[in-house]
């Protein structure tokens, strides 16, 4: 027999080849296997063809290392073929691996059929040779390489298998797999070439029509190991464009299930809002519909919740309602809806099997709130008035029992709060009239039916008039002439006070500048901002668009915001209040003394004049309580550089006291009541008749009629 020897160069190229084709089918596995569609089948045919020619590299490498003291050559068909073999065997591997499961009978079947296949591809190679006579297998040889290759392939089924899945050190555990598999492969290749013996005087008829071995080796070696490297780039760089992918797609859906919460809940207490609310009533009364079964909705308004908000601050009011809901919830079960409508308003939509199991609940609700809640140090204690609508007696749409569940709750803060009520038809009336009214109140701006009523401001202790403060007043066609004490809580509830207050800006301005055409260049125009008017982000454009289109100087007109208002978010009230005064335009604190504020913000604030809110200046006399609040605050503004208005001046002895204090101006019925525009200017010309409008504003000239 002839004797074949190894190059052990080349037998190490080969067992790198096979461990670098063993990671890259893995890799290709994991690809394959989270890929979907046209790109699992592209993945499929590239990764069949890098592993298949890697098999097949370490296979022919492997023969190349082995010489014969006889020239020898390969055929370049059969050759070809065996390739062929490996790359079909490597796509029946990978199509086993992207399996969803792969049970053990499908595990050997697979191991023995691409075992076959392997064992094919290296006795094909092999016969490329072309040896005359033949090559001589040993039977013992022949049959432990096939077994190899079968053991092999089911050892990389099963590894290629469970790794294809994102696991903890996926890299390491891949790596060390792939130099199992690496060993498998080269083992099943020498222990072929061990079965294989040569006779004596034997010759390959290749050796001068096959391919040359001289450089056969180095090209196979360098387009093996190039082919493996691109297919692993490519492989990495997909996995990361697609790790990349992953990550923004789950990003989007973070951002989409937030906007979905922030579009369906309320942001402070979480709990579905009106739109939410609507879907569950909804369905409650298709389900109620169809079972003829009943639900009771239960409408809550807090009792006391606006003076703890003035007189602790906005964030301590945050506080009290986030309480409040974890008390409402402790009282509920899990398939009721609780919902927060805005402010301190929440309904309830429980399922009840009559009247009584809904009384039992709001007497329960009613309870849990009745007692005092610890915030901040402070001991607070507001109530709960409940109203009650059930249906289907109490109404059989939305509209209806959401609309009757108010009527009653009305009708228990009537009745003295802290307590729950059930809907009787007699409180129709006043529901349909808070409809009308809102209704009606949508129409007055475009009917014309909207008046500014303006109250002077009087340079201490009484005259001359400085300006005035514009209050809105609504001239409804039935009910007559409206104050804002009638209108205003339901026009800042439903958000008709914004296009309301634009409309008042705009009138004040208008009216300013035809005052000044007149001649009282020296007046000026006060306007108060509701608190949803000062949080809009246009405020700065609708005020310089009026103040552009009447051309009336900015130092003219001032904008009133109160002391409420202007603690709720001070930060923002401060930016807010410096670009108006950029403007050129004044800002005042109004009613200060009734909210809570902080020195620190007030210092900063970019506030010009500090008004005294009328309960200190009603019950104020020397020596009393109030006489001296009003002290300490005029003595503040003072310290601060503002200037001191007091509103509410009935008496001569309050203006007496308030001039001594220092107070700049004063507002009040002793100096004179609000009045329409028609109203001053006739007031000025039965004053002083013949006078010129300059200088027919004299100290005296409002006076009370």
């Amino acid at each position: 027999m002839l004797v074949g020897s190894y190059n052990n160069i080349l037998v190490f190229f080969s067992f790198v080849v096979a461990v670098l084709a063993s990671y890259t089918a893995l890799d290709m596995a994991g690809r394959v296997a989270t890929a979907e569609g046209r790109a699992a089948r592209l993945w499929l045919i590239g990764g069949a063809f890098s592993m298949g020619l890697g098999i097949w590299s370490m296979h022919f490498i492997g023969m190349l290392a082995f010489s014969l003291p006889i020239p020898l050559g390969y055929d370049p068909l059969i050759t070809a073929g065996s390739l062929v073999i490996s790359i079909a065997a490597s796509a029946i591997a990978l199509w086993l691996v992207c399996q969803r499961a792969l049970p053990w009978v499908r595990l050997a079947q697979g191991a023995i059929l691409i075992g076959s296949g392997i064992a094919a591809m290296h006795y094909s190679g092999m016969a490329a040779l072309r040896m005359q006579p033949g090559i001589v297998y040993h039977a013992g040889w022949l049959i432990a390489s096939v077994v190899v290759a079968i053991l092999a392939s089911a050892a990389a089924l099963w590894l290629a298998f469970r790794l294809r899945a994102n696991v903890s050190h996926l890299k390491l555990w891949r790596g060390m797999a792939a130099l199992v598999m690496g060993l498998a492969i080269a083992g099943m290749h020498y222990t072929g070439m061990a079965a294989a013996s040569f006779p004596e005087g034997s010759f390959c008829s290749a050796s001068n029509t096959g391919v040359d071995t001289n450089w056969l080796a180095l090209l196979v070696i360098v387009l093996t190991l190039g082919v493996l490297a691109i297919t692993l780039i490519v492989s990495v760089l997909d996995g990361r464009l697609q790790a990349r992918t992953s990550i923004l797609a789950s990003s989007l859906e973070k951002a989409n299930s937030e906007l979905i919460q922030l579009a369906l809940h309320d942001n402070l207490t979480r709990l579905p809002n009106r739109l939410l609310l609507e879907d569950r009533l909804s369905q409650s009364l298709r389900i109620a519909e169809r079972e003829r079964s009943c639900f009771a909705v239960m409408f809550m308004d807090l009792d006391g919740f606006k003076a703890v908000n003035d007189a602790y601050g906005h964030h301590i009011g945050d506080e009290l309602l986030v309480s409040v809901t974890e008390r409402l919830r402790s009282c509920i079960r899990a398939q009721d809806t609780l919902a927060r409508l805005g402010g301190d308003e929440f309904v309830l939509l429980a399922s009840i099997a009559g009247p009584d199991d809904a009384a039992t609940l709001a007497d329960k609700l009613v309870q849990s709130i009745d007692e005092s809640f610890v915030l901040s140090r402070y001991e607070l204690r507001v109530s709960l008035s409940i109203g009650i609508a059930v249906y289907p007696g109490d109404g059989e749409t939305e509209r209806d029992l959401l609309l009757h569940a108010d009527a009653a709750m009305y009708h228990t803060k009537s009745a003295g709060r802290n307590g729950y009520s059930f809907f009787e038809a007699s409180m129709n009336a006043n529901a349909a009239e808070q409809l009308q009214l809102l209704h009606d109140l949508k129409m007055a701006e475009s009917h014309g039916e909207l008046r500014l009523h303006y109250q002077p401001k009087f340079e201490a202790p009484d005259g001359p008039v400085r300006g005035f403060e514009a209050l809105l007043r609504w001239e409804h066609p039935q009910r007559g002439l409206l104050y804002p004490d009638a209108f205003l809580p339901l026009a800042e509830k439903t958000g008709l006070i914004v296009p309301m207050g634009k409309w008042v800006l705009d009138e004040a301005c208008r009216q300013l500048h035809e005052w000044h055409l007149q001649g009282f260049c020296h007046w000026t125009i006060a306007v108060n901002l509701s608190a949803v008017q000062f949080e809009q982000p246009d405020l700065l454009g609708v005020v310089a668009e009026a103040i552009g289109r009447h051309s009336i100087p900015p130092t003219m007109l001032t904008v009133e915001v109160t002391e409420t208002v202007a603690m709720r978010n001070p930060e923002t009230t401060i930016e807010t209040l410096k670009r108006l005064t950029e403007l050129g335009v004044k800002a005042s604190i109004d009613d200060f003394g009734t909210g809570y504020s902080s020195l620190l913000y007030l210092k900063r604030l970019p506030a010009s004049e500090l008004k005294i809110d009328r309960a200190f200046v009603k019950e104020m006399s020397a020596g009393n309580e109030d006489a001296m609040i009003v002290s300490a605050i005029i003595a503040l503004g003072k310290a601060l550089g503002l200037e001191i208005v007091a509103e509410g001046v009935e008496t001569e002895e309050q203006q007496e006291f308030l001039t001594g204090l220092g107070c700049e101006t004063l507002q009040g019925f002793l100096l004179d009541r609000p009045m329409t525009a028609g109203q001053i200017l006739e007031r000025v010309g039965q004053t002083r008749p013949g006078l010129s409008a300059t200088t027919a504003v004299e100290p005296k000239i409002l006076v009370p009629s």
